[in-house]
């Protein structure tokens, strides 16, 4: 992996591309031990990238986990349980149901360490793989290769795809069209149901969008993320990579000569050139197929070297091992690899202060996670005192009293009984009920009394705590401090 020249091509490929390019014919015939580090000008705007389908030990890694993350984003809102949708993001209530948890808005910050944990834990990967996070994992990447794949079946291979592009508009492309677009909407109407699912009941949500009864809000939150998931799957593809997603752009602030990612080995390929197969020559092994162009989905050419562009896929690997099997040349001329792999050095990202200062910062925030849901009280309780009178003579002759108002909210999904107290002193006691009963979820105003005798007080202003109680689970409990006001000694 390139040093400094690399991180600039990654900070700035705009310039690094006009001034690479002059010397694209040049760098060809250069030393082939020498690692060259080109861009290719991605494509004009006025042509349409058609990717090449290929098959290989990548491609179906890839696409097993994309068919399973897809189809968890999928069925992910169906499962029930202890009575009620597993994940639900419910806004109308302010609760997040994760199966046996509930979170309400105090409990979010549980929610943030967790995404930052989770950037964190992107990072560490990118130190050992690149960008292999958007080859493999990212929902782009995996909708973008479900509408090729219908375009594929629609539309035929790349080449009939191209003519297809070319041709006069006519009944049998006007079908095609029709046919591709219209699989495209449903894909598309799908995806938008089934992440609204995440914040509206599914099962009620299905029902009502297609007995069009939802509500208009509804009906348009499902609308907008349909639209939005055919424009970037149909249209756009490979220029949200390019353009519009950050991560290509500072990734190579996470690179090191130890990173592994998807790399033309130009010692052994160059110089390129066609050939027969069992043909002698002295040309390098890489055949000029052009196939590890044609399969990828930026449109990218990876033996001109490291660019932000390639999204490591794999897509060209495949394609490569396949090509070197059919010439009986060793596979690996483009292979998952780093720098120091290819100059034959031996360090490991082990070594790199990336991987401690990354994997330092993950076990900090798993740390402050376990912290935070250690800490985290399934009981919510609020005291806002009587703001008519600091304290009122009691109808019990001899006693003080003031006056609270509790809300309680039980953060469980059972219904709770809970047992209210005064902690402070044995001169304190409740006037009223001591015991509530509250359901899943709900919040409940409570106005209590508490009575002191007034002999037993010596000071004007007290301290005490009111505590709240699971009667089933005497270990989860909450108390709050707060003041009881009297004439004093």
């Amino acid at each position: 992996m390139p040093s400094s020249t690399s991180e600039q091509t990654h900070s700035n490929p705009q310039t690094f591309v006009a001034k690479v390019n002059s010397q694209a014919k040049a760098s060809a015939n250069s030393t082939p031990s020498a690692k060259r580090i080109q861009v290719k000008q991605i494509h004009s705007d006025d042509s349409k990238i058609h990717i090449k389908e290929q098959k290989g030990h990548f491609q179906r890694l890839r696409t097993g986990t994309n068919t399973l993350l897809v189809l968890l984003f999928l069925l992910l809102p169906f499962i029930n349980y202890q009575g009620r949708q597993a994940v639900l993001l419910d806004l109308a209530q302010q609760q997040f149901f994760f199966f046996g948890t509930s979170l309400f808005p105090q409990d979010f910050t549980i929610l943030a360490w967790v995404f930052i944990t989770a950037a964190f834990l992107l990072f560490f990967a990118t130190v050992f793989w690149g960008r292999v996070w958007c080859g493999y994992l990212c929902p782009q990447t995996a909708w973008t290769f479900i509408f090729i794949w219908i375009e594929t079946r629609i539309e035929g291979h790349k080449n009939r795809r191209h003519s297809l592009d070319k041709a006069p508009w006519s009944l049998n492309k006007l079908g095609k069209r029709l046919a591709k677009h219209s699989s495209w909407a449903a894909v598309s109407l799908l995806t938008g149901l089934a992440f609204v699912a995440y914040f509206v009941p599914a099962r009620a949500l299905y029902l009502d969008i297609f007995s069009l009864n939802a509500s208009f809000w509804v009906g348009f939150w499902v609308a907008l993320f349909a639209i939005c998931t055919y424009l970037n799957a149909g249209w756009m593809r490979e220029m949200m990579c390019l353009h519009c997603c950050p991560y290509s752009r500072f990734q190579s602030a996470m690179f090191d000569a130890n990173t592994k990612t998807v790399t033309y080995d130009a010692t052994r390929g160059e110089s390129r050139g066609p050939r027969k197969r069992n043909q002698a020559t002295e040309l390098g092994d890489c055949v000029d197929c052009n196939l590890c162009v044609d399969v990828c989905p930026t449109g990218i050419d990876i033996r001109n070297g490291l660019q932000y562009e390639c999204i490591n896929c794999g897509a060209c690997v495949d394609a490569c091992d396949q090509t070197m099997d059919k010439f009986g040349y060793a596979k690996g001329l483009i292979s998952y690899t780093s720098e120091n792999q290819l100059k034959g050095n031996h360090s490991s990202v082990w070594d790199s202060g990336r991987f401690l200062g990354y994997g330092c910062a993950i076990i900090i925030m798993l740390i402050i996670i376990g912290v935070d849901i250690i800490n985290r009280s399934e009981i919510q309780l609020n005291i806002i005192r009587d703001r008519q009178s600091l304290y009122r003579d009691s109808d019990q002759y001899g006693y003080i009293e003031n006056s609270y108002q509790l809300r309680i909210r039980n953060k469980t999904q059972q219904t709770r009984h809970y047992q209210i107290s005064i902690r402070g002193g044995n001169e304190y006691q409740l006037k009223n009920r001591s015991q509530v009963t509250i359901q899943a979820g709900e919040q409940r105003e409570l106005p209590i009394t508490v009575l002191a005798k007034q002999d037993k007080l010596t000071q004007a202003m007290a301290n005490i705590a009111i505590q709240v109680t699971d009667l089933k689970e005497p270990g989860s409990r909450v108390s709050q401090q707060t003041k009881f006001f009297s004439p004093g000694s």
